[in-house]
Order: C-alpha cells, then sequence, then structure tokens
C-alpha cells in the first residue's frame, strides 16, 4: 500500500509511534521516494522532457535531417550521445538523481540506430528509397543491423549503470525485431496476417517469460522488468486477441485465459496483466452480449448476478486472505514465492 502522512498522523494519534519518529520516518519515505518512480509532478516533468527529447531523435526526425547525409548524422549522433553521457555522470554521481539519469543514459541508447544508419549511409549501403524516420515505420528486415547495435548498446548501458528505463529501448527493439525477423526468415510472398499474429503471439510469450526470469533473479529495490512485461504482454494479448475462431469452446478458452491473466496480474503485482486481462474478459462478455444472447431478456441479469458474486467472492478472499495465499504460495516454487513476496 501506498503510505501517506495521514497514516502516520494516525500512528502518532493512537500512540504507536511518536510525533518525532513520524517526522523522521516521512522523510525517509519522501527522500526514497524522489528515486522511485511515481505520479508526482517531478516525476511527469522528468518523463515528459526526457520522452519530447527522445522522440525528436526517433519518432518525430524530419527529412530536413537528410540533408546532412550520412556522416553528417552520424556526426550528429556522436556529439548528442557525448552529451547524454556527461548528463547521465552528472547526473547519477554529482547530485545521485537516478530517474534523470536513466533518461538520458536510454537517450543515448535511442541514438545508436541513427548513428548506424548515418554509417551506413555514408559507406553508400543505402538506396535512395530509405529513410531513417522509416525505421519507426516500415517492416523491412534491412532495420536488423541497426536494431543489434542497439542491443548491444543497451546491454552496455545496463551494464554500465543499472538503471531500469534502459530496458524500455532494449524492449522496443526486441519488438522491432520480432516484426522485422519474419520476412527475413520466410519469403515475402508467404508473410502473411495469419503468420505475423503468431510471430506476435509467441514473441510476445517469450519476453513475458523473460521478465519474469528478470524478476526472480533481481534481488533489488529497482524494477528492471517493467518494460519487458508492458511490452511482451501487450505483444502476446495482441496475437491472442486477433485469433479468428468460429467455435464458442475457443472463444470461451480465450476468455478463461485472460481471467488466468488477471489472476497471474495479482499474484505478480503486475497490473499489465489485470488491464489486458480485463479488456479480454470485457469483450468476451460483449460478444456474447451483441452476438450470442442478443435477444435474451436473461442475460444482463445474469451478468448482473455473476458481478455481485465476483464482489462477494472478494469479499470472503478479504476475510481470509492471509490463510489462502499461505496456502495458495506452499504449491509454488521457492523461487516464486520469494518474488511474491518481494513484490507485496
Amino acid at each position: 500500500m501506498e503510505l501517506k502522512r495521514s497514516v502516520l498522523d494516525q500512528a502518532t494519534r493512537d500512540e504507536i509511534i511518536t510525533k518525532e519518529q513520524a517526522d523522521q520516518l516521512w522523510a525517509l519515505f519522501s527522500e526514497h521516494g524522489q528515486q522511485t518512480p511515481s505520479f508526482r509532478f517531478t516525476h511527469i516533468l522528468y518523463y515528459l522532457g526526457g520522452l519530447i527529447a527522445i522522440g525528436a531523435m526517433s519518432l518525430f526526425m524530419t527529412l530536413s535531417w537528410e540533408l546532412f547525409g550520412g556522416w553528417g548524422l552520424l556526426l550528429i549522433a556522436v556529439i548528442y550521445a557525448g552529451a547524454g553521457l556527461w548528463l547521465t555522470e552528472v547526473f547519477l554521481h554529482r547530485m545521485d538523481l537516478k530517474i534523470p539519469a536513466g533518461i538520458t543514459a536510454t537517450f543515448v541508447v535511442v541514438l545508436t540506430p541513427l548513428a548506424v544508419f548515418g554509417f551506413q549511409a555514408g559507406m553508400g549501403w543505402w538506396s535512395d528509397d530509405h529513410e531513417y524516420r522509416d525505421y519507426h515505420r516500415f517492416i523491412d528486415w534491412s532495420w536488423l543491423f541497426m536494431e543489434l547495435a542497439t542491443l548491444v548498446a543497451g546491454a552496455i548501458m545496463l551494464w554500465r549503470y543499472r538503471l531500469p528505463f534502459l530496458v524500455m529501448p532494449v524492449a522496443v527493439t526486441l519488438w522491432y525485431m520480432s516484426m522485422d525477423l519474419t520476412p527475413f526468415l520466410f519469403d515475402k510472398e508467404y508473410v502473411s496476417w495469419e503468420l505475423r499474429r503468431l510471430v506476435s503471439l509467441w514473441f510476445g510469450l517469450l519476453i513475458t517469460l523473460l521478465a519474469l526470469w528478470v524478476d526472480i533473479r533481481n534481488k533489488s529495490s529497482r524494477d528492471f522488468s517493467f518494460w519487458l512485461y508492458i511490452f511482451g504482454v501487450t505483444a502476446f494479448w495482441t496475437g491472442l486477441s486477433f485469433t479468428s475462431s468460429s467455435s464458442e469452446w475457443s472463444k470461451l478458452l480465450y476468455c478463461l485465459m485472460n481471467v488466468a491473466m488477471i489472476l497471474t496480474g495479482a499474484t505478480l503485482g503486475r497490473r499489465v496483466f489485470v488491464v489486458f486481462g480485463g479488456l479480454g474478459v470485457a469483450g468476451y462478455l460483449g460478444y456474447l452480449a451483441y452476438e450470442v444472447f442478443k435477444e435474451s431478456l436473461m442475460f444482463p441479469i445474469a451478468l448482473t448476478f455473476i458481478g455481485l458474486g465476483i464482489i462477494w467472492l472478494g469479499i470472503l478472499w478479504q476475510r481470509n486472505e492471509q490463510r489462502l495465499a499461505d496456502q495458495l504460495r506452499g504449491v509454488l516454487p521457492v523461487t516464486l514465492r520469494e518474488l511474491i513476496a518481494r513484490r507485496r
């Protein structure tokens, strides 16, 4: 739960702790909170500014930059990267500001594909129909060298700085690679929508399992799995949701898989599972309402009772949470039990 000052004040009034202890605890939690990403105005400004700078060198790159030529783009990327590294060192080691340091370090990694593109263009390895901004818009196996270089740069920066936000460009690049490898591994004539859907589904599952592995191995308070979960679950759920089927049993299985995602998210403390699982369940119920039971008077009534039943189940869980949680955790492997304990 999120600790609020009012909770400490209540503990003071109940004579659990003294006012001086409450002040000291609040100062400690406030200082720790400055280094933990949260929805506070300072952090919003950090990420807003960082994402604008990152977007300027990636998503919002205009054609006018092509006038610098390949070597010009490479030089600009190197200069910007040098400035980003300098800022990272200043923020991290002189000012002890981990969030801005993570953003500027990520900025350096995002410049890697621009530098590689500039080098390749300078060497004359690109045809005239390739533009850098197309890297973020079109699927093409030709981007693979840029993606591999970005992964290497991300790994080096993570090894050097151990900042969680650096995982974001790594996760994005892995997502790009999953799409670009499809036309590379298969003949373009056989690259259908169904194949892309399967690639998305299995790639998402692999990245989600990678995120879980990182989560289990991570013993620090910093969250290195967040972005891997975001892109892994998004890719998996998208591939799963676009599966076409005329069987009612397969649609029911889809709903049950989304329920399993909600339970997984609740167990691991990862909201991304709950959000997408909730969307999937809502989509299935919408399908039932508009297709299967569109003429039924009892369906809305039945859903109402199901909803109230779930609420009652929540009440029962709350009353017996500790006992039931201990029983459920008892059947899990030790590594998962330790992970759940840390997340709690």
